[in-house]
């Protein structure tokens, strides 16, 4: 071995956690840049996000008041072909942006990649190849101070070395330990690289920290487990010596004893141990197969076991980011900072677990724990974990911004838009507590509908270690909900339920929207942090015969609605149709485009856009269309389904091009919406343009059903009093938040069976 580290600063260290331990916790954040490699194909976050290409992202994220930021000058991207034909254009116009702003960058070299094409993780010279590049960025950002050369050697060398999921696909232990050593020594070696031009760089060294519970008969498999998440940091600080738990592991791998020698000669400890913590991250292993599906089912050649999400089973719950954390700093006595925190769920439960981590963190620097940060990831989202970036299948997790804003269907680019995690962040940076009623609720993983499985108990460990979580107040604030009878107050309702959103559905009893005194009265006394205005006239026809109905319900009822939530200062929000366009178009109608109804109803809808948005402009009003859900009995596709199934005719128009709205995709994105804090018009559909005709054949299709009953006839045979648009299908200049139908459908097949 012949790599050398910088000389020790253990003094000057110990004064600085000192000082540093009072200073208050400071927000971090990350941008997803993950360059892996699966076979012969990269998969690049920051061409999928965008930022490749966006530099005003830095000025949205200084915004934020963010203090540093986890920034990517990434080998395979900037020498991609060797540092001699190295770009460094993209870097010099973000880094020197970023230093204007004042936000200072974390910046990493290879973040779950393997380097360029002439490199991989297990070749040799993989760590003296990245400290040539690590000292070229270096020389040519002399003021950068804070490096994270690899992100989270461990899990990449597990993925690319034990699972086989990136390159170079290893499925064993010993291509696992030669890639994490040479991930290892390659930050120790381009961190040597670094200090030589920049001695007072700083090591920001993450990993994705989980713990492994087991049934008594597996807690062998667990303690080296447990054991071995370490070794990342052991290596570094070079702890893997004869009598560690972990050195006749890597020797048996056919690591040899002067290669694990080198790491304890020439140490480089953190400077900063980033702990990622996700809640799949901790783990229950269960011999009891049987009780699970064979998708978790694994061994160790010893025994065979299920492998499941700890939250899934264990009664007493998770560790969680406390425990975790603090294990840390017990282990290693070193500086400590989130470096990722992030959820792919709800936005409330986005909300739920950052400030869950926040408040761990604080709650550790107040024990004289030192922690210097908590990092918002990933501020643009991230695409296709949930296959772990193995296939390019688009799925989207939204972060602190949400891409999927303007129409990209019309060709634009997407414009990142905050979410109320930017509330959050920019709250807690300015040393803001944030006060959201939905905060009020526990995360679904404290909620007993977290336990798919028989709950068992993971060794008492969790109970005796963890520090419960803030109970919420037994009345929280509710989410009011007008039109009980109807099927979008019943789904609200429903949804609420799964997502944790208290609420109250009123029936018009209660609340009677064309009566001001009794909104105001319902109001005063339920004191909602929202409403949700799903009542309403829905009997197109009808509305023909009875104009006043259709119009005082639909229309001055959510206008004195708006005035009431204005008065009240509560966020509204209400529904409109496609209906209000005349379909003279061929492109899909935007929320810009003008309106020119056909039949009463349409008119209502128009009207009471316009009066709900002059009594109250921060009202959100979306637009939907053609609704079809698994929980009623009356909407188009389930009727479809039920005649073509039971053999009888079923007529439907073969000319009138819709957009359908799966109900529980419209409820879900409505309230992240609402939970944004967005308002004005929007329009919301699941993406498509189909005949009615159609769109039973294609329900019917992947029911399995026939459709040698199904009559296709223009929509004027069909018999209506109210004239229809020939084409109302919704598209968005604002935003496409909205799965397609296909999918939409497959998902109303399975939750009505």
């Amino acid at each position: 071995m012949t790599f050398v580290f910088n000389s020790s600063k253990d003094a000057m260290n110990n004064v600085l956690r000192e000082n540093n331990s009072q200073l208050p916790l400071e927000v971090w954040a990350g941008v997803e840049c993950t360059v892996n490699r699966v076979g012969e194909e990269y998969f690049d976050q920051l061409e999928r996000n965008g930022h490749a290409t966006r530099l005003d992202d830095l000025d949205l994220f200084a915004k934020l008041g963010i203090k540093a930021i986890r920034y990517p000058v990434l080998w395979e991207r900037i020498a991609s072909d060797g540092l001699e034909n190295a770009d460094w254009s993209w870097a010099d116009e973000r880094l020197g942006r970023l230093r204007e702003l004042g936000i200072r960058p974390i910046v990493g070299l290879v973040h779950h990649g393997s380097g360029p094409r002439d490199t991989s993780l297990v070749d040799p010279e993989f760590p003296e190849k990245l400290a040539v590049f690590a000292r070229a960025v270096a020389e040519r950002y002399p003021w950068i101070t804070y490096y994270t050369p690899i992100n989270e050697p461990l899990t990449t060398a597990r993925f690319s070395g034990m699972y086989g999921h990136w390159y170079p696909h290893g499925r064993d232990d010993l291509t696992f330990a030669r890639a994490l050593l040479g991930e290892c020594r390659g930050v120790a070696l381009a961190m040597k690289a670094i200090r030589e031009v920049t001695p007072s760089a700083q090591l920001v060294q993450t990993e994705d920290l989980g713990k492994t519970y087991s049934t008594p008969k597996l807690e062998y498999q667990a303690e080296f487990e447990n054991e071995r998440r370490w070794l990342s940091f052991d290596l570094l600080c070079g702890r893997i010596n004869p009598t560690h738990a972990m050195w006749g592991y890597l020797r048996d791998c056919g690591i040899s004893q002067a290669e694990l020698e080198g790491f304890l000669q020439n140490t480089c400890p953190p400077d900063i141990i980033g702990i990622n913590h996700y809640l799949t991250s901790e783990r229950f292993l269960d011999e009891h197969t049987e009780n699970y599906p064979a998708w978790t089912h694994g061994g160790n050649g010893r025994d065979k076991y299920a492998d499941v999400e700890a939250v899934r089973v264990c009664a007493e719950g998770l560790a969680g980011p406390r425990t975790l954390l603090l294990e840390a700093w017990e282990r290693y006595h070193l500086p400590l900072a989130v470096t990722e925190a992030h959820i792919s769920c709800t936005r409330e439960e986005q909300l739920r677990w950052f400030y869950e981590v926040w408040n761990a963190a604080q709650e550790l620097q107040a024990e004289g724990v030192d922690i210097r940060a908590v990092t918002a990831w990933a501020l643009l989202g991230s695409y296709d974990w949930n296959s772990l970036v193995t296939k390019a299948n688009g799925y989207y997790e939204p972060g602190v911004f949400d891409l999927r804003s303007r129409s990209v269907s019309r060709g634009e680019s997407p414009h990142p838009r905050p979410t109320a995690i930017a509330k959050m962040v920019q709250n807690l940076a300015n040393g803001h507590q944030p006060n959201h009623p939905l905060l009020e609720t526990p995360g679904w993983w404290h909620r007993q509908e977290r336990l798919l499985y028989p709950a068992l108990s993971c060794n008492g460990e969790i109970g005796r270690a963890r520090k419960s979580h803030t109970t919420s107040p037994s009345d929280p604030s509710p989410l009011a909900i007008i039109g009980a009878r109807g099927t979008l107050g019943k789904a609200f309702a429903r949804l609420c339920e799964v997502r944790g959103i208290s609420y109250h559905l009123l029936t018009r009893q209660e609340m009677d929207i064309t009566d001001p005194a009794s909104v105001d009265a319902a109001l005063t006394q339920l004191k909602p942090w929202a409403v949700v205005n799903a009542a309403g006239y829905v009997r197109v026809d009808d509305a023909e015969r009875e104009p006043h109905v259709c119009l005082q319900i639909n229309a001055e009822g959510p206008a004195i609605l708006a005035a009431a939530c204005a008065q009240h200062n509560v966020p509204l929000l209400t529904f409109s149709s496609d209906l209000v366009f005349d379909g003279a178009v061929s492109n899909p109608y935007v929320e810009t485009d003008a309106v020119a109804p056909l039949n009463v109803y349409g008119c209502s809808k128009v009207l009471a856009e316009k009066l709900v948005l002059q009594a109250y402009p921060a009202s959100l009003v979306i637009r939907t269309s053609a609704f079809f859900g698994p929980w009623d009995e009356y909407n188009f596709v389930t009727i479809a389904l039920r005649q073509l199934s039971a053999g009888n005719d079923f007529i439907a128009a073969e000319d009138g091009i819709v957009s359908p709205t799966y109900v529980p995709d419209l409820v879900h994105a409505s309230l992240d919406l609402l939970i944004d804090g967005e308002c004005g018009l929007w329009h919301l559909a699941n993406k498509s343009a189909i005949a009615w005709a159609d769109l039973a054949r294609l329900a019917a299709k992947q029911a399995g059903v026939s459709v040698s009953n199904l009559i296709s006839v223009p929509t004027e045979q069909l018999g209506f009093t109210a004239p229809r648009p020939t084409y109302s299908v919704l598209g968005s200049s604002r935003g496409e938040f909205m799965p397609s139908l296909d999918s939409a459908i497959s998902r109303y097949l399975e939750e009505r069976i």
